[in-house]
Formats: C-alpha cells, sequence, structure tokens
C-alpha cells in the first residue's frame, strides 16, 4: 500500500506524497513484471563519466528510456551504437525522483542472436555426427610450405596482419591471395568459391582463411554449411584465423588448425622456417665451438711435434759426433790388433828358440807370417781408412753448404723458416735466396705445385 500523507480531507479521503505515488507504482510495477527480453532499436545513447550507459530504446511505434548501470556495462563484449537492434533482458521499473518509467537493463545483445545461436548449435551438431570434426581428417600441416595461399577481403586489415607477419617471420615465402567477401548474404558462397579455387590451382601448399574480428552477424559466413564442407573438401591444409580469440565458428572446427588470430595464422604458416632458422643459429654455435676445440687440438700438436722437430745443425753435430766415436773405436782396434800380433810374433819368437826350429825353414815360415801380417795390417787399415773415407764423404754431403757448392740454393720466408713447398709461399710474398757464395732478396711472383 501507498503511504498516507501528514493530513486529510475533510471527506476522509487519503492523500499521497508524491514520492509515496512515484514508490508505489514502482512497486507494482517491479512485483507485476519479471525479468523478460525486449527488442528494439538504440537511439539518444549517452555515456556520461560515472560509467552507466542511457538510451532510449523503440521501435516503429513507441519508445522507452533504459538504463545500464556501470558494473552491468562493464560485462559488454562489445559496444553498443546508435541505430543497433538488440534485445535486451531488463526489468521494468520507475525513477522516483523524476516519475520516469525505464527499464534497468541487465544484459543486450544483437537482436536475433538467440536464432543464429540455434543455427549454429544445429549445423554443429550435423557436422560432428558426419565426422567433420574428427582429428584422423585433419592434414597435417607442411613444415616448410612453398607457396602459401590466403583467402580473404582485400580491403581487410587481417590481409595485412598476415601479410607483415609473413614478411618478418618468413620474407622468402611467395603468397597467393584469393580475393573474397567476407561479410553479408553472397559473402558465404564466395568465401567457399575461393577455397575451392585455391584447392585447385595446384601451387599452393597451404592455405590461410582469415577475416578480423566482428559481431557474430559479421562472422556468420564462416558458420554458413558450404563453407564449412569447401574447407574439408580442400586438398591442402587449412589454417583459419576467424576473429578474436574469443571467436569459434564453424570453419574454425572444421579446420585442419584454428589460429586464435589472423596474425597467430601467419605465426603457424611460418613456424617451420623459424623454428629452422633457430636450429640453423644453434648448429652455427655448435660449430664454431667444435672448430675452435679442433683448432686448439692441431695446435698443441704441432707445439709436441716442432718439440720433436730437430735442427739440421744439431743433427749434424751428433753425426760429427758418432763418426769421431767411431773413428777413436777404429783407432783403438787397430793399436789393439797390432798390440795381439805383436805378442803373438814375440810368443812365436820365443817358441822358435826355445824348439831352436831350423833356421832355414824358420826363417822362410818367419818371413811368410810377417808379410802375410804386413798385409793383414795394410788390408785391414786400408779397409778400416775406406769406411772412414766414405762416412766423411756422407757427412760432407749432408752438410747444406755442401749442396748450396753445387748449384742449389736455400729459401726462407721472412720469419727465417724453410721453405719446402710451393703451397707455403704466396704470391707477392718477401723470400731470402742463400746460394754457395752470397745471399739475395726476392719476391714471388708466380706459383706452381709441379
Amino acid at each position: 500500500m501507498p503511504e498516507k500523507s501528514d493530513h486529510t480531507v475533510a471527506s476522509g479521503e487519503e492523500i499521497f506524497s508524491v514520492t509515496a505515488l512515484n514508490r508505489t507504482a514502482r512497486q507494482v510495477l517491479e512485483g507485476h513484471f519479471p525479468l523478460l527480453w525486449v527488442a528494439g532499436e538504440i537511439s539518444n545513447l549517452r555515456r556520461p563519466a560515472s560509467g552507466h550507459i542511457y538510451f532510449a530504446l523503440k521501435d516503429d511505434s513507441a519508445q522507452v528510456d533504459c538504463v545500464m548501470f556501470r558494473n552491468r556495462a562493464q560485462l559488454l563484449s562489445f559496444r553498443i551504437q546508435d541505430g543497433m537492434r538488440v534485445e535486451t533482458r531488463a526489468l521494468v521499473t520507475l525513477y522516483e525522483a523524476r516519475g520516469g518509467f525505464q527499464l534497468n537493463i541487465e544484459t543486450l545483445r544483437h537482436a536475433g542472436i538467440g536464432v543464429l545461436f540455434e543455427a549454429f548449435a544445429r549445423l554443429r551438431e550435423q557436422l560432428e555426427n558426419e565426422g567433420l570434426f574428427a582429428p584422423e581428417r585433419r592434414l597435417p600441416l607442411p613444415r616448410f610450405p612453398r607457396r602459401v595461399g590466403i583467402v580473404t577481403s582485400l580491403q581487410a586489415a587481417a590481409l595485412q596482419d598476415i601479410l607483415a607477419a609473413l614478411a618478418r617471420r618468413a620474407p622468402h615465402l611467395p603468397v597467393m591471395i584469393f580475393p573474397t567477401l567476407v561479410q553479408g548474404e553472397a559473402a558465404a558462397a564466395n568465401i567457399a568459391q575461393a577455397i575451392l579455387e585455391a584447392s585447385s590451382h595446384g601451387e599452393c601448399d597451404l592455405l590461410i582463411v582469415a577475416r578480423g574480428g566482428g559481431s557474430i552477424e559479421d562472422l556468420w559466413a564462416f558458420n554458413e554449411e558450404g563453407v564449412a564442407r569447401a574447407i574439408d573438401a580442400c586438398a591442402v591444409p587449412v589454417i583459419t584465423g576467424i576473429g578474436h580469440e574469443t571467436d569459434t565458428t564453424i570453419a574454425d572446427l572444421v579446420a585442419d588448425c584454428r589460429a586464435a588470430t589472423p596474425t597467430a595464422a601467419a605465426e603457424l604458416a611460418s613456424a617451420g622456417y623459424v623454428e629452422a632458422q633457430a636450429e640453423l643459429v644453434r648448429l652455427a654455435s655448435a660449430l664454431r665451438a667444435d672448430m675452435r676445440r679442433l683448432i686448439q687440438s692441431r695446435m698443441q700438436h704441432v707445439d709436441l711435434l716442432s718439440r720433436r722437430l730437430l735442427h739440421p745443425g744439431e743433427r749434424l753435430g751428433r753425426l760429427r759426433a758418432e763418426t769421431a766415436h767411431l773413428a777413436t773405436r777404429l783407432s783403438a782396434g787397430m793399436r789393439q790388433r797390432i798390440g795381439s800380433g805383436c805378442i803373438g810374433l814375440q810368443q812365436l819368437q820365443a817358441r822358435f828358440a826355445r824348439n831352436r826350429p831350423d833356421l832355414r825353414h824358420a826363417q822362410r815360415d818367419l818371413d811368410e807370417l810377417a808379410g802375410q801380417l804386413r798385409m793383414s795390417v795394410s788390408n785391414d787399415l786400408s779397409r778400416f781408412g775406406n769406411r772412414l773415407l766414405n762416412l766423411s764423404a756422407n757427412l760432407d754431403h749432408l752438410n747444406p753448404q755442401a749442396v748450396l757448392q753445387r748449384g742449389y740454393s736455400l729459401v726462407r720466408k721472412a720469419d727465417g723458416s724453410i721453405v719446402h713447398a710451393s703451397t707455403q709461399l704466396a704470391t707477392g710474398e718477401a723470400v731470402r735466396l742463400s746460394f754457395g757464395q752470397g745471399e739475395a732478396d726476392a719476391h714471388v711472383t708466380r706459383l706452381s705445385d709441379n
């Protein structure tokens, strides 16, 4: 019951204050009308700093004021505008302060969206029963596509996003664009035709079907059966990048791979090249490390060999020492041999003296033995002398100076190292030539490995 006023008229009739009347009317309206859906067109839209949204909802014959408070407005998934046809879930009420009849909007959606959702669910169930969403029907994406086809509108921002992503990640990858409508009544048939054309073209081994974000009505062409069956019949793998991350269409469910956005679709198409580039960087780093280890190992081996390599002067010194040692042994051996011979001779003379042999025969025998001894000594001396001469001659042959005296020359590089092969030199390099008499500086004018 409405609140009574503080006074009554003489007839006893109750008098309501304006506040009491408006509060009673609000309670009656809210009690009589539950939450309900009201359809209409938005007009006179206002967005004050408070965050609330005020607008009028109208049809051909009437209009009603509406308010959507900030806590509800923040939950909207799209931005409402004047002229937009919507369906609102609202509470019928009255604004007491001004006595204005209005609707308190709980939520709203595009007009007809319920019908669209029913059509979406019906087609989804039909195609799922036919097996079009089965994972085993999906074609694997090529890791290194040779050419990528793009089915989208030439005016779409999604096309520029895809091209920019491909140019950044795989600039060498050729692209073919199959232009199509992406919105409107003819869009579905146009999209399906473009997909089938790309499939039969034969030059693309990967196809991107893309469109930017929008409302469910804007994206509805990608929920049509014709588009779904064209994707299923496509001979090459299909990546869809339709709308935003939260948008899912029938085309996404049928496609071989769904990307959250058009840019993400381009990233999936070029993922193999990006992975290969990262792998090449890793392999190059490993190769450099292996080469460093190999070079260090070879350098250590060269150092070891250089310590084992003898200088020619040192080798000649060793040969001289060995020759002197052999000469000393030869001289000692000769002296020992002669001494032994003398002792034997003395022993024979003693025996002859004791036995008093026939002097004539003894003298003859003695002369023969003395001749044999002299001949043996002479032969031994001659043989050891010849050996000594041969060793001396061999030593002279090993002397680099003797080789130079025969007309040869010794070539050294600027650092003093001896040149053994032409591969150690480079054209124009300075060298020093040593001869039997004197030296000369020269420059390399031509190289030959013969």
